[in-house]
């Protein structure tokens, strides 16, 4: 479903069409229990709320695709990075068994903006300040915004940066504060693990905002003086970064590819 009409845009507004993603449409009266069953966003929020974001995980809690999903009228779309989308489509539909379910790619314009919103669109709901999504129209106005340096300050991951399909584990990589897991919804594939972790007393690793000196290519591992690693180092903007570390390795003199790099303490708690 396109929208018919352009919304209009405030003077504040910054926004363009985003690239690299896809969408499948899930249809059918069984989708929203048939989805309850497999990610881990509780639907029952999606529902009321009318986007959430979320993971399918393998039955090891290693992330598979992590994916927003978007209420429209009588279906819900599944908005995932475009390299992921075949497996998702592959692993989902191997799952329908009897659910009165259809999914389906579907061809529909997705803008990213920042500012006051259209009408229409909703809000990042990972963090405060990522913005809002627009489904349906394709709409640029202003400067290009720095996505980058707007995750950072959000400790917002990424695919194909710091989400790692088949090693990522979601709780390292902040879910549970960018509400995509939910552990009060009941089983979903990979929440035996999931929910281990989460009862632990601390997880060793977690993904930590740094200072970085200067650029260096994303994956570089983060040493300590003696050598060890201590992290990787993953996007980068402006001096600043995002990296998985580990904790009991965070502090004192680091550094990526003979690139001085720091973990404020703030980060290290």
């Amino acid at each position: 479903m396109t929208q018919t009409q352009t919304p209009p845009l405030s003077p504040d507004t910054r926004c363009a069409p985003v690239s690299g993603r896809a969408l499948l449409r899930v249809t059918g009266p069984d989708r929203e229990k048939y989805l309850q069953g497999l990610v881990t966003q509780d639907m029952g929020r999606v529902m009321r709320e009318g986007i959430g974001y979320a993971a399918l995980l393998t039955p090891q809690g290693k992330l598979i695709a992590d994916f927003f999903l978007v209420v429209q009228g009588e279906a819900i779309l599944v908005d995932v990075a475009e390299d992921l989308v075949e497996d998702l489509a592959r692993r989902l539909s191997m799952f329908k068994l009897r659910s009165q379910v259809a999914l389906e790619p579907v061809a529909m314009p997705v803008t990213l903006g920042v500012g006051p919103a259209p009408e229409g669109a909703l809000a990042d709901p990972r963090a405060e300040g990522m913005g809002w999504r627009l489904y349906g129209a394709a709409l640029e106005q202003g400067e290009a915004v720095d996505w980058d340096a707007l995750r950072i300050a959000a400790r917002v991951p990424e695919t194909g940066a710091e989400l790692v399909s088949g090693d990522s584990f979601i709780l390292e990589l902040e879910f549970e504060r960018l509400r995509g897991v939910d552990f009060r919804k009941g089983c979903y594939v990979g929440q035996e693990v999931t929910a281990r972790m989460h009862h632990k007393t601390t997880l060793r690793k977690r993904l930590v905002r740094v200072e970085v000196a200067a650029s260096v290519p994303v994956g570089t591992p983060v040493l300590m003086a003696d050598g060890r690693e201590a992290g990787v180092l993953y996007t980068q903007s402006g001096g600043k970064g995002l990296a998985l570390m580990r904790l009991d390795r965070a502090e004192g003199p680091l550094t990526a590819d003979g690139v001085a790099v720091s973990v404020p303490e703030a980060e290290r708690v």
